[in-house]
């Protein structure tokens, strides 16, 4: 088992980089230029890999989405993903040298999939990881057998302790396995709201998803059934949350909200709902710690907070690390990496080539530039990049 997934001590701003980001945008590139001629196939990539800074899509949803079964949503989400791969291979373009850095042919098997496993927990990303897998191989250079069965073991890994019952297998988290102020620095991030809160839910809203097969379970002591789960965050928050004393009970997946994106309706299911034993009531979303200042994750965000105030709960983005959207709200950033960003984009948005160009000069950071989005309110959209004051 990937203790990747299990311990309860691994931070994902441990692989938190533009790395990521720079193999985000070069796949956004292939989908682009997948929709000039298949205007299907760039959809079909963007959705599945959440390439648009959304959560990545599951094939159950991927059907609904075009009207087709779930088994072939695969099939053409496949053949989207070959004639992609083929078309970059034979023109060049889009440049794919960072995945050739990032997960080199040399590499043995292990490093590679230990590799793969951490990028996938740090964003959050489990129900399309195999898929994730197998291009960031394919465009590295590995062949395609090999990028097969190394995506395959990705797979397996996350199957293992996600989908065959081996969260039944560790040992329940009591008392003593959660510290009570493990808490502390969370509760001092929620936006609380004034009054007496709404009861939790009776029942959980249920995705249309729901029951896709890369969707886990796990047995909740605390609640004393099944509780479903999508990815190894959300697993993680859970285990926290059912062996914490500080929570009296909650309810996960506690509601369906819509939100828009440029006049176009979105539908999430925020996590979880938690009622403590001092009687406060917390919504809380899992929003890895890289996606928090994506203009797409923020919308979503906004519309899980507005519906939690208005049942007088209180919001919280949960990022399954050390730092929360409010640490990055005060993070220290040096003046002359902000200075020259702020007076950029001053005159127009800022393309990704640009701000290539400004990190490698000012040196700045992945959640440098997360924290002056969030701060300075701006617009950051994703696949393809694009940067707005």
């Amino acid at each position: 088992m990937s203790t990747t997934h299990t311990g309860l001590g691994d931070d994902p701003a441990d692989s938190v980089s533009f790395g990521l980001e720079d193999v985000n945008e070069v796949l956004a590139a292939m989908a682009a230029e997948a929709a000039t001629e298949r205007p299907r196939d760039g959809e079909l990539l963007t959705c599945r890999l959440g390439l648009d800074g959304e959560s990545p899509e599951t094939l159950t949803m991927l059907g609904l989405r075009f009207g087709v079964s779930r088994d072939r949503a695969r099939q053409l989400y496949t053949r989207a993903v070959g004639l992609a791969v083929r078309q970059a291979q034979a023109t060049g373009q889009p440049d794919t040298g960072v995945f050739a850095e990032r997960y080199p042919v040399g590499w043995g098997d292990e490093r590679l999939v230990r590799t793969l496993l951490a990028e996938t927990y740090a964003t959050d990303s489990d129900i399309a990881a195999q898929d994730w897998a197998y291009l960031k191989l394919r465009l590295a250079g590995h062949d395609l057998q090999d990028a097969k069965r190394m995506a395959g073991f990705v797979f397996q890994r996350i199957a293992g302790w996600q989908q065959k019952g081996r969260w039944h297998l560790l040992p329940p988290l009591h008392p003593e396995d959660v510290p009570a102020d493990i808490w502390n620095p969370w509760l001092r991030r929620v936006e609380w709201a004034d009054g007496t809160p709404e009861d939790l839910p009776l029942i959980s809203a249920r995705p249309a998803d729901i029951d896709d097969d890369s969707r886990g379970s796990m047995f909740s002591e605390k609640l004393g059934r099944e509780v479903t789960f999508a990815t190894g965050l959300q697993a993680r928050l859970f285990r926290l949350l059912d062996g914490s004393e500080r929570v009296e009970s909650f309810r996960e997946l506690p509601a369906a909200l819509t939100y828009e994106i440029d006049g176009s309706e979105r539908l999430h299911h925020p996590t979880v709902a938690v009622r403590f034993t001092d009687d406060r009531v917390a919504l809380i979303d899992v929003i890895p710690l890289a996606h928090t200042a994506f203009h797409a994750q923020r919308a979503r965000a906004a519309a899980g907070r507005a519906y939690a105030h208005a049942r007088n709960w209180g919001w919280l983005v949960w990022t399954g690390s050390r730092l929360g959207v409010a640490d990055l709200l005060t993070r220290q950033v040096d003046s002359h990496q902000e200075h020259p960003l702020r007076n950029r984009l001053a005159t127009a948005p800022l393309t990704w080539t640009e701000l290539h160009t400004l990190r490698t000069t000012t040196g700045l950071e992945l959640l440098d530039l997360s924290a002056l989005v969030l701060r300075n309110n701006w617009r950051w959209d994703r696949g393809p990049f694009r940067l707005s004051s």
